[in-house]
């Protein structure tokens, strides 16, 4: 096992959590975060397996949620698959792997140990992904699945038993109000004669329109374009999540080198002239169909 600062509990605590027992070479690896990876000759990192693990992960629950719900259409099962499989949850399971968690395991270089990466949602979800890949190497889909089954059936079944999670315009309506950006309005638009109406439903948050979906009813016509808002608001929140997380370790080195600039740039800068400001525009919200 590789010598570092940071003492470790006994790993087998944390494999008696799993139900298996790893090859020790295999579990490093998956543990291997890219930071201590580059800081020690460009080791190996645990990303090709979180790449695996994400997959297997994928088709275990999809598959669970697919026999556990057979009357639920895909836009339903989407829901519930979105709130079992995302960073917040698989780090939150991450955090109750046995005694200690996963994060004393984690081998991490001196920037991300010293800005609490033992901690942050975006290593501990991508880190438990990489277990999730090393176990279906080591042993196959069927074992693989009885560990995702361990740790993911109580979330499975707690998202099954809120039933707004399957109501896409109050998950919406929740998530603009934790974001702050006030209550969705929904614009209707109707074609066709009266027999056979399209409905084409869109909606605002904070200005911006999402949807631009069609139903049978302004009820499914709402549905599918609060769908298009949720997931894309969702997907933003989490990017931005993890690139505040990033950044504290990121941004040091460059506030020190720009601390130690400061002054030349000054001096050389022309009168009356101040720095040129970058323009930045937000991606264009996803259609919905």
């Amino acid at each position: 096992m590789t010598k570092e600062k940071h003492r470790r509990p006994p790993i087998e605590h944390l494999e008696e959590a799993l139900g298996v027992s790893l090859d020790p070479e295999l579990l490093e690896r998956a543990l291997t975060h890219r930071s201590y990876a580059y800081e020690n000759g460009g080791l190996p990192t645990n990303e090709r397996l979180e790449f695996l693990g994400d997959s297997v992960l994928g088709v275990v629950i999809t598959t669970a949620l697919f026999h556990n719900h057979p009357d639920l259409p895909e836009g339903q099962l989407a829901k519930l698959r979105a709130s079992v499989v995302n960073m917040r949850a698989l780090a939150d399971v991450a955090r109750g792997l046995g005694p200690d968690g996963l994060g004393p395991y984690l081998l991490l270089g001196k920037g991300e140990e010293a800005t609490g990466g033992r901690d942050k949602a975006s290593i501990l979800a991508d880190t438990l992904e990489a277990i999730l890949g090393a176990i279906y190497l080591q042993y196959g889909l069927d074992t693989a699945a009885k560990v995702i089954h361990r740790l993911f059936d109580p979330l499975m079944a707690e998202s099954a038993g809120r039933g707004a999670a399957l109501d896409w315009k109050t998950s919406l309506q929740e998530l603009t109000a934790s974001l702050g950006l006030g209550v969705p309005e929904y614009r209707i638009d109707e074609t066709g004669p009266d027999h056979a109406k399209t409905f084409t439903a869109w909606v605002v948050v904070a200005g911006d329109r999402y949807g631009g979906a069609d139903g049978r009813s302004k009820k499914e016509a709402e549905q599918r374009a609060a769908e298009v808002a949720w997931r894309t608001l969702s997907e933003r929140a989490a990017k931005s999540a993890e690139q505040a997380e990033k950044q504290p370790a990121e941004k040091q080195p460059a506030e020190k080198q720009q601390a130690q600039k400061q002054p030349a740039e000054r001096s050389s800068a022309p009168a009356g002239k101040g720095p040129e400001k970058v323009r930045t525009s937000a991606a264009s919200p996803a259609k919905g169909a």
